[in-house]
């Protein structure tokens, strides 16, 4: 039997965040297809056909099928792409394994990237586009947000000239990376004040994001999902509130319009459905931009506040794809 019209969730096997949202669409009798691509094999298949031959007029035409579901390609209503895992093939030899993910990821993927009458919350090309920082940065700054003074460098002179000027600054990653030590410790980078003493030639092998360090009085996560926003303000004396979620106080809290509007604009430009913004507040009240996650984490933050946001996924999941 093939589910009519379903969700397809999209993530790995333990995701309390894909978890609320499918018992929201549960609540509302709307069938869910989960599965991650490491699945591929006996717990996954897929069956794609293009082209004049086809005897369906949509195309990608054809199945996915799961242990528990069967559903057409055609069929998929909207896709939540939450935290996927993809398959290493362990099992092989090197040059096989880089052989057998290609495959997966280019066949299985852009079949998932291309299905027809589907809305993607988000799709995984806009998703990879927006979180490439440079980019970030430079959008928010031309939709009128305020962007701390920000240099993207491997040249050590630079470097040090910039921290000098805007002293306090702070270091961050360009992109959040799994690190893991020789003995299997997951390992993770915060964000860190520098000094100019304490760069030197090994900042030359790769760029790194430097940035003047806001006064803040409170960091602000902005959760937009499609035409409903969450903003929350956290409280705590962290420079990195990440790093002790313990020492967390959250406010739910309304931005100015202006700021609410370029959010949703920065969104747009990228072409996505949802994302997490982090923004600081300065004891003055104003507002400034920090950076986007576009499928960050939000699961937490519904937990303290109570606000409706697996809710407004399951809205945006359950409409589907608009004319």
């Amino acid at each position: 039997m093939t589910d009519a019209e379903p969700v397809a969730v999209v993530t790995e096997v333990d995701d309390v965040t894909a978890d609320m949202v499918i018992t929201e669409l549960n609540k509302r009798g709307v069938p869910v297809v989960r599965f991650d691509p490491s699945d591929i094999g006996d717990r996954l298949s897929i069956s794609a056909r293009f082209g004049a031959s086809t005897d369906r007029p949509v195309t990608p035409a054809g199945n996915l099928r799961t242990p528990y579901r069967d559903t057409t390609l055609e069929g998929v209503r909207s896709m939540y792409w939450r935290r996927p895992n993809w398959p290493t093939f362990d099992h092989l030899d090197a040059p096989d394994a880089r052989y057998a993910e290609a495959q997966v990821r280019h066949g299985l993927g852009g079949t998932l990237f291309a299905l027809p009458n589907c809305r993607y919350v988000n799709h995984p090309l806009s998703n990879r586009a927006a979180e490439h920082k440079p980019l970030q940065l430079a959008v928010a700054q031309r939709l009128g947000l305020t962007v701390p003074p920000t240099l993207i460098s491997n040249d050590l002179e630079n470097i040090r000239e910039f921290i000098t000027e805007h002293s306090p600054v702070i270091f961050k990653t360009l992109r959040w990376t799994p690190y893991c030590r020789d003995d299997g410790v997951g390992l993770t980078t915060w964000t860190e004040p520098v000094t100019a003493d304490e760069v030197d030639e090994r900042v030359t092998v790769t760029p790194h994001l430097f940035q003047a360090q806001v006064p803040k009085a409170a960091d602000v996560r902005v959760v937009v999902v499609g035409p409903q926003v969450f903003a929350v303000r956290i409280d705590s004396d962290l420079l990195d509130w990440r790093a002790d979620y313990s020492a967390l106080t959250y406010t739910p809290m309304a931005l100015p319009s202006e700021v609410e509007g370029a959010l949703t604009a920065h969104l747009r430009h990228f072409g996505l459905a949802s994302g997490s913004f982090d923004l600081c507040i300065t004891p003055d009240g104003d507002l400034h931009w920090l950076e986007l996650n576009p499928n960050g984490q939000w699961g937490w933050l519904e937990d303290e506040t109570e606000l409706p946001i697996a809710a407004a996924f399951a809205d945006l999941l359950e409409q589907g794809a608009t004319p």
